[in-house]
């Protein structure tokens, strides 16, 4: 067999070849092979160490989720957030629903979640590992119409009792930064509200956009201009899991880059929260 015919069957067969291994991975697309872009293995392993990802969603605050007063499952951001997760994990999702943010804490000593949406607060912190704020809302209050309270300075006074969620990110904070006020705590955000009425309290403290939902069907209340706190709602995980925790964080910032974060908050009709800025700015 002369050079030139051993070089033109060598061509063909390496023709064939590449043909074959494109049909096979073609094939292989088809029967449900993992799609571009899933985490490596070891971050998998650790965001979803059961095999599916167990996602903690918080539906006392409206603007992370939300849900039909007759039930179901909720929406909103952090489910966005969460699903968009586990379409990269390639992993199935649970959401794993809690009544306040100071449950979804609680619950981590169970390990019955994998990841959270949680504001970013020092006392959380020492045990759970946070990515950068995805998006930012306001802590503030909300007083009886006719209260001589009139400014978020004029509330940390004594005498004054101020109704709050109990482990909410705004109690957490008001624990360590109220000089004269007290704090009067419920299990829920969604009892804080209505009890601040029932108890006669001087100030309800929450998120503002529910504050000033409830405000709506209520004349004898008003909620404050201004703030106490910026509330930094970011992404959390169980300390100890460093490849899942950069992957995360990673997430984030090209989820708020790419305009994921600012679209889920208008589609929740929620877009009057603010999209983080990028981490370090």
């Amino acid at each position: 067999m002369s050079a030139y015919v051993r070089n033109v069957c060598k061509g063909a067969c390496y023709a064939a070849m590449f043909l074959i291994a494109a049909a096979f991975a073609a094939f292989a697309q088809t029967r449900g092979a993992p799609p571009a872009g899933i985490a490596p293995p070891e971050v998998v392993r650790e965001l979803a160490p059961t095999g599916k990802l167990r996602a903690a969603i918080n539906v006392s605050n409206i603007v992370l989720a939300q849900r039909d007063p007759a039930g179901g499952e909720p929406h909103g951001i952090t489910v966005d957030l969460a699903r968009e997760l586990a379409r990269r994990l390639d992993v199935p999702i649970e959401l794993v629903i809690f009544a306040s943010a100071g449950r979804v804490t609680d619950a981590l000593a169970s390990g019955a979640w994998d990841v959270a949406f949680l504001a970013n607060e020092p006392a959380r912190a020492a045990m759970i590992d946070f990515t950068a704020p995805y998006v930012l809302i306001e802590g503030t209050y909300m007083v009886p119409i006719d209260s001589p309270l009139q400014t978020i300075a004029d509330v940390d006074r004594a005498g004054v009792r101020i109704a709050v969620a109990r482990g909410s990110a705004y109690d957490l904070y008001l624990t360590h930064t109220l000089k004269a006020a007290s704090l009067v705590r419920y299990a829920t955000a969604s009892l804080a509200v209505p009890q601040f009425v029932a108890d006669k309290l001087e100030a309800a403290a929450g998120v503002r956009q529910p504050l000033m939902l409830f405000a709506k069907s209520n004349p004898n209340v008003h909620v404050m201009d201004g703030r106490f706190q910026v509330i930094a709602e970011a992404m959390g995980i169980p300390q100890g899991r460093t490849a899942g925790l950069a992957y995360l964080r990673a997430l984030v910032e090209e989820l708020k880059a790419s305009g994921f974060v600012a679209s889920a908050l208008e589609g929740s009709h929620q877009g009057d929260a603010t999209v983080a800025p990028p981490a370090g700015n």
